[in-house]
């Protein structure tokens, strides 16, 4: 089982989370908090596996906190689940160590899909001692399959294609690469690149859009996987 512990300032959000995650096969609530104080504490002595961490906290910084987190004697994986959108803070948690960035508000399925993916990558680095770059892969959700077209080209970070990837499939309807950007904090130049290879591989469908003048727009939508 993986045990997860569940932050929010809002103890209402809190516990339709922590009822959500009781329903999911393989997972187990192990308590609730609503500060960065009771966060920290409850962590070191319930030793969850996974913190769904919000990061409007009372006390404290949820950025603070995961750093905290992520450095301590055991540390734990982070999933946040906040509403700030600011691409600073996205990039911290990131840099900090988050496993997944969900924005509220969400359907309850875009968690279930971080949930279960976070779970196949605990599981596939599980069964080696060792991993091969194609465990590495497949635990951060790219698969390889040699000669197929889906290795990352050269200068390309299988971390960073995961978060356009993820980005895409969170998205209600197709996106250009400037929402991508926006939402996943990279640049646009970036999610250019890593938009037009899954392009080319076929995971990601491309139509444009035409407008009353100018050049058409560029619009993704994630179609495998």
């Amino acid at each position: 089982m993986i045990r997860v512990l569940v932050v929010d300032d809002d103890v209402l959000v809190a516990e339709n989370h922590r009822r959500f995650v009781g329903t999911m096969e393989g997972f187990e609530t192990v308590g609730t908090a609503h500060s960065a104080a009771e966060a920290l504490r409850l962590t070191e002595q319930l030793s969850p596996d996974l913190v769904l961490l919000d990061l409007y906290l009372p006390d404290e910084s949820g950025v603070r906190v995961l750093q905290k987190l992520r450095g301590s004697a055991r540390a734990v994986d982070v999933l946040v689940i906040t509403a700030v959108r600011d691409v600073e803070t996205v990039r911290a948690s990131m840099q900090g160590g988050a496993v997944n960035y969900l924005l509220k508000p969400f359907p309850f399925n875009e968690l279930r899909v971080r949930l279960e993916s976070y779970a196949e990558a605990r599981r596939r680095l599980d069964a080696v001692t060792e991993a091969e770059q194609a465990e590495v892969d497949r635990a951060y959700g790219l698969p390889r399959s040699g000669g197929s077209g889906t290795e990352l080209p050269k200068g390309l970070s299988a971390v960073t294609a995961r978060l356009v990837s993820e980005t895409l499939r969170a998205a209600d309807s197709d996106l250009s690469a400037t929402e991508v950007a926006r939402r996943s904090g990279l640049s646009r130049v970036s999610a250019r690149r890593y938009l037009d290879h899954f392009s080319e591989v076929g995971t990601v469908e491309l139509s444009l859009r035409y407008g009353s003048a100018g050049r058409p727009e560029h619009r993704y939508r994630w179609v495998s996987g």
